[in-house]
């Protein structure tokens, strides 16, 4: 692996802003430790290998919901369907019972909470993890899968959630 350090020539403000014209899909990641079930919003997601199946997102280091779901053998990434902007807005509050309802969810494979009518699951176990910068690169190998709703995928750009709406 090649690390390159070189100073930053461009501000935060202005890389937030460059980055946020880059539309992402949004999922949910949940896990469940000692028995309580944990989550979190990322946009970050992507697929990394087809053979051995392996995905990805990233964490902030400062995230409350990382030492926990650290922990779990076992984590389910949620796509959520452009229908689920309030899930996603849920998951990504702090200091609330992100379960509790109006989320409805049901335990899959190792307890891993499913949440309920997303577009796709993908259950894994935890394969690497990486400090990159301020987050942590978490990659998953996909164990399960399963397909939900045939609806239209939940976006994230210029700092609101949206729809797909193919090319005519």
């Amino acid at each position: 692996m090649t690390e390159t350090i070189a100073e930053p020539s461009v501000d935060n403000d202005g890389f937030r802003r460059a980055l946020a014209v880059h539309a992402a899909g949004v999922v949910v990641v949940t896990a469940q430790t000692e028995g309580v079930p944990v989550g979190l919003t990322a946009t970050s997601f992507s697929s990394v290998s087809l053979n051995p199946p392996l995905v990805s997102f990233y964490v902030d280091q400062s995230s409350t919901t990382w030492p926990w779901l650290r922990q779990a053998g076992s984590f389910a990434v949620n796509v959520l369907a452009s229908d689920q902007a309030d899930l996603a807005a849920r998951f990504a509050r702090k200091g609330i019972d992100r379960f509790a309802a109006p989320t409805r969810w049901t335990a899959g494979p190792d307890g891993v909470p499913l949440l309920s009518d997303v577009s796709a699951h993908l259950v894994c176990t935890p394969h690497t993890t990486v400090e990159i910068g301020d987050h942590i690169l978490v990659v998953g190998m996909v164990r399960k899968t399963g397909i939900g709703s045939a609806g239209r995928p939940l976006l994230y750009h210029q700092g609101r959630f949206g729809r797909f709406l193919p090319h005519p």
